[in-house]
């Protein structure tokens, strides 16, 4: 079993920055983000190995960067020059084969 911790999230302008953490409760081959707007199904954000193997959507490419603290068992989300279509609700999500675990999730908004 992992739990999982996520902080970081709310309202900000279009072109602005947010970050999110999420800490999970031990170790884990996979940590990262989706997130998903109500009626739509859930979609990978960006994830990254403890080897360090990451992984991005094409439309946060360049504008998103996770990083990981593996002391920390902790990923974070550099969310930069945000868009209206980024607001969503973004989930933590740790995998190890073949079990996947979820945060709470957070609210990103990104509005004028």
């Amino acid at each position: 079993q992992v739990q999982l911790v996520e902080s970081g999230g709310g309202l900000v302008q279009p072109g602005g920055s947010l970050r999110l953490s999420c800490a999970a409760s031990r170790d884990i081959f996979s940590l990262g983000w989706y997130r998903q707007v109500p009626g739509k199904q859930r979609e990978l954000v960006a994830s990254k190995t403890r080897d360090g193997v990451t992984n991005y959507a094409d439309s946060v490419k360049g504008r998103f960067t996770i990083s990981r603290d593996n002391a920390k068992n902790t990923v974070y989300l550099q969310m930069n020059s945000l868009k209206p279509e980024d607001t969503d609700v973004y989930y933590c999500n740790a995998f190890e084969y073949p079990h996947a675990y979820w945060g709470q999730g957070t609210q990103v908004i990104v509005s004028s």
